[in-house]
């Protein structure tokens, strides 16, 4: 085991430079004396990050310093010594009882990582301790446990992830916490949210999902400042429900809890990537005063419900995004596969391509629920206005109101997995369940964005 976790230690280092380690057999933490030229030098053999630089050996050396040593073909190395492995150092866990329970599920992704700069070594912080020495500021807000899910690029989740966590906060819940925080990747922490909105439909007390679109190792770090804020609105919110927490601008002054089916993700490193679509978020929270700020005057009080978990999805649903020259053979191919519901990403008010309507239609009498969203980031769709949506509601498909695509997918899928009724399928795709579906707005509120 030892040895294999060395080995992923040295994972950092590539090439030319991974053999010479090896061939000396030198693991992180041993004192090795690297000659080059007729100079050598000696240090402490450190774990180092991937980079495009591959021809490099980083040591700490005995003065403390870190340095990055360049390898050519005429450099040697050999093991000198055996010294103190890189570890993290682990302050005493604040005094925080009498403070509201605060759960953090930890299911991978950048937000919990820290450096130790007397090391080197970057680790994820995934106990409590560490997660009180990464941001001590915590111990003022809340009695908070950790505990790990999985450890995943968000990229890889599928239905069963969201299962697992939807079971893992009801079981939280009653165990009597005052809230619960999942952190997890930013890339698709919003299809999570909705999943949690469907399959947690009544909870008593604050879900906030959070994540880091910048790592702990950087000085513009968003995870503190993000875990600070869902910490404390899940804590202390007068509301309940599914939210997500992240930064409303660059600056780390206020954070925006934006209800769980209208977020989404509309930059790829901005702090202030997520925004409520169609919808105006349910608060807005002030550091620097730990104040939360209502900018919703409807919602779920805390405590007003008891939880209800339905985690069961079925994830033979897909997502179709139009294009113009789209082949409908693609449509044929999900019929063909056993898929139960497509979701169509359409233009303006909810257009596909005539050369679509023959295979919607097969889909259609073959049973599939199809779905019509729209590309556009605000408005709704309708498909009353123009002949080509009337004709495709001839066919069968179904308008979703304002619901984001993904949004839209992750219902079907959930909506699939609690019946096989295709009446009961429509039914529920087509009714305000986590609030996914706006309120329709007077003339002209449909066109700009929802501050």
């Amino acid at each position: 085991m030892l040895g294999e976790l060395r080995m992923h230690e040295l994972a950092g280092y590539k090439g030319r430079v991974l053999d010479l380690i090896k061939t000396a057999g030198a693991n992180i933490g041993d004192i090795v004396k690297l000659t080059r030229d007729g100079k050598s030098v000696e240090g402490l053999l450190m774990p180092r990050t991937v980079g495009r630089n591959e021809n490099h050996v980083v040591l700490k050396l005995g003065t403390g310093y870190n340095v990055g040593v360049r390898v050519d073909e005429s450099t040697r190395i050999e093991v000198v010594g055996t010294g103190a492995r890189p570890a993290l150092s682990k302050p005493p866990r604040p005094a925080s009882k009498g403070l509201p329970k605060v759960t953090i599920f930890s299911t991978g992704g950048t937000i919990a990582s820290r450096v130790d700069y007397r090391t080197g070594a970057v680790e994820p912080a995934l106990t409590a301790e560490d997660l009180y020495s990464f941001v001590p500021e915590l111990a003022s807000e809340a009695d908070v446990e950790t505990k790990v899910l999985c450890n995943l690029f968000s990229e890889n989740f599928t239905a069963r992830n969201w299962k697992e966590i939807a079971e893992a906060v009801r079981d939280e819940i009653r165990s009597g916490v005052s809230g619960v925080v999942v952190a997890q990747g930013t890339d698709t922490l919003g299809y999570s949210a909705s999943a949690l909105s469907f399959a947690l439909p009544s909870t008593p007390i604050p879900v906030v999902l959070v994540g880091a679109q910048r790592s702990s190792d950087r000085p513009s770090s968003d995870a503190a400042t993000n875990l600070i804020g869902a910490v404390s609105v899940a804590a202390r919110a007068p509301f309940a429900g599914v939210f997500v927490v992240m930064h409303e601008w660059m600056s780390d002054d206020t954070l925006l809890v934006h209800k769980g089916t209208k977020v989404r993700k509309c930059h790829t490193s901005r702090r202030d990537a997520f925004k409520s679509i169609s919808a105006t978020p349910m608060a807005r929270f002030h550091i620097e005063t730990r104040k939360l700020e209502m900018l919703e005057a409807h919602y779920s009080a805390r405590g007003s419900s008891e939880i209800v978990c339905k985690p069961n999805f079925d994830d033979r649903a897909a997502l179709v995004k139009f294009y113009p020259g789209l082949d409908p053979g693609v449509i044929d191919w999900y019929v063909a596969k056993g898929y139960r519901g497509l979701i169509l990403e359409g233009t303006g008010l909810g257009h596909v391509s005539a050369a679509c309507f023959p295979s919607l239609a097969r889909a259609v009498e073959r049973g599939l629920f199809v779905g019509m969203t729209s590309q556009c980031l605000w408005g709704r769709v309708d498909m009353n206005v123009y002949s080509t949506g009337i004709d495709l509601q001839k066919i069968g498909v179904h308008p979703m109101e304002d619901m984001l695509p993904e949004t839209a997918l992750i219902k079907l899928m959930w909506v699939l997995g609690q019946t096989e009724d295709t009446a009961r399928i429509a039914e529920m795709m087509r009714t305000n369940l986590a609030g996914e579906i706006g309120p329709r707005r007077p003339e002209g509120g449909e066109d700009g964005e929802a501050h």
